[in-house]
C-alpha cells in the first residue's frame, strides 16, 4: 500500500497535521498505538485553547477524531515496529508494510515514573499517570498528587471534586503550575500540600495501601493512608523512530527547523515530541499545521 504522507501519532499535532493535508488533496493516513488523543487524554480540562472557554481533554480529542472520520483519512491502530529510509520510506508493522515519500512523527510524550520499587507492579492497581482516565475508581477516598506544575495542580483539583481528601506532594515550595491554578488548589478545602516532600516508598502488595513521604528540609518522614497515587513530574519524548532514522536529537526531543523538518529530507516532527520552548495543545497543533503547510507546498511545486 502506499500513501503520500504518513503520520504516526494521532494526538493534537499529528490529526491537525491530517486535516490539514487530507483537505489539500494530499494522500495521508496515521497510525496510532492506542486511542487516539495523546496528551488530551490525561488532561481533565482544557480552559487556554482559543475560542474553546472550557472542555474536557477526551471530549475535545473525540471532537477531532470525529472530524478525521469525517474527511475519511484512514486512521491504522498498529505498533510501528521499524521504518526503513531509501528513495521512498517504508513503514512495517506485524500486520502491512506502507511506502509513503513523507513522514511526519507526532509521538509525543510520556509520563515519568516515580523510579521506586514496586511502581511496576502497582501500577493499575493504585499507581497512575491519568486522574482524567482513572479519578472515578476512587471516588470518596484519600488519594495523593506528586508533582509541581500545571498537570499536577490540575489533576488535584479534577480529584478534589471526586475523592475525599487529595494530598499534593511538592519537591520545593516554587511550583511550576501556573498562579491561578495554584490559588484554586489552595482554596480547597480537602486538599493538603506537602512541600519539600517526596514519596521515599510504597506501602502494600496487591494494591497501594499506604505512602512514606519524606520532608527533604526537615529531615522526617510519615505514612499516609491512601488508595491512589497519581504522578506528574514530567514527560519523555517518545524518540525510539527517531533514533533508528538517525534524526538529530537533543536531549532526546527531535530537533527541526521553523518549517518543522528534520536533518533528514522528507521526514517531519511536531508537537510534544519536537524540542522547543512550550508544550501546549496551541503549538502542537500548530507545528502539525506548519508541517503539513510544508508538505503541501513541495507537492505543488514538483507538479510545476
Amino acid at each position: 500500500m502506499r500513501y503520500h504522507t504518513v503520520i504516526i501519532g494521532c494526538g493534537m499535532s499529528g490529526m491537525s497535521a491530517a486535516i490539514y493535508l487530507k483537505r489539500a488533496n494530499v494522500d495521508v493516513c496515521l497510525f496510532e498505538e492506542n486511542a487516539p488523543g495523546g496528551q488530551l487524554l490525561r488532561t481533565s480540562t482544557v480552559e487556554n485553547y482559543p475560542g474553546v472557554r472550557t472542555a474536557d481533554g477526551a471530549t475535545l480529542a473525540l471532537e477531532l477524531y470525529q472530524q478525521i472520520s469525517e474527511l475519511e483519512i484512514p486512521v491504522y491502530f498498529e505498533k510501528i515496529e521499524k521504518v526503513t529510509q531509501g528513495k521512498e520510506f517504508i513503514v512495517k508493522t506485524k500486520q502491512q508494510e506502507i511506502i509513503c515519500d513523507n513522514l511526519i512523527l507526532a509521538t509525543g510524550r510520556n509520563p515519568k515514573k516515580l523510579g521506586l520499587s514496586k511502581e511496576e507492579k502497582l501500577t493499575g492497581k493504585g499507581i497512575s499517570y491519568c486522574a482524567t482516565c482513572d479519578g472515578a475508581l476512587y471516588k470518596g477516598k484519600d488519594v495523593a498528587v506528586v508533582g509541581a506544575g500545571n498537570s499536577a495542580f490540575e489533576e488535584t483539583l479534577y480529584l478534589s471534586n471526586l475523592c475525599s481528601k487529595v494530598t499534593l506532594i511538592a519537591r520545593r515550595e516554587e511550583y511550576r503550575a501556573e498562579n491561578s491554578l495554584v490559588d484554586k488548589v489552595r482554596n480547597q478545602k480537602n486538599v493538603e500540600i506537602l512541600n519539600h516532600s517526596i514519596i521515599s516508598e510504597l506501602v502494600g502488595e496487591n494494591k497501594i495501601e499506604k505512602i512514606k513521604v519524606k520532608n527533604t528540609k526537615e529531615e522526617t518522614e510519615k505514612q499516609i493512608e491512601v488508595a491512589g497515587v497519581f504522578v506528574y513530574i514530567g514527560q519523555l519524548p517518545t524518540t525510539t523512530l527517531a533514533k533508528d532514522l538517525n534524526i538529530k536529537l537533543e536531549d532526546d526531543y527531535i530537533c527541526t527547523n521553523e518549517k518543522m523538518e528534520t536533518n533528514i529530507e522528507g521526514v517531519y516532527a511536531c508537537g510534544d515530541c519536537r524540542k522547543k520552548d512550550l508544550y501546549q495543545l496551541v503549538t502542537a497543533s500548530y507545528d502539525g499545521i506548519i508541517a503539513a503547510n510544508q508538505i503541501i507546498k513541495k507537492k505543488n511545486e514538483n507538479l510545476c
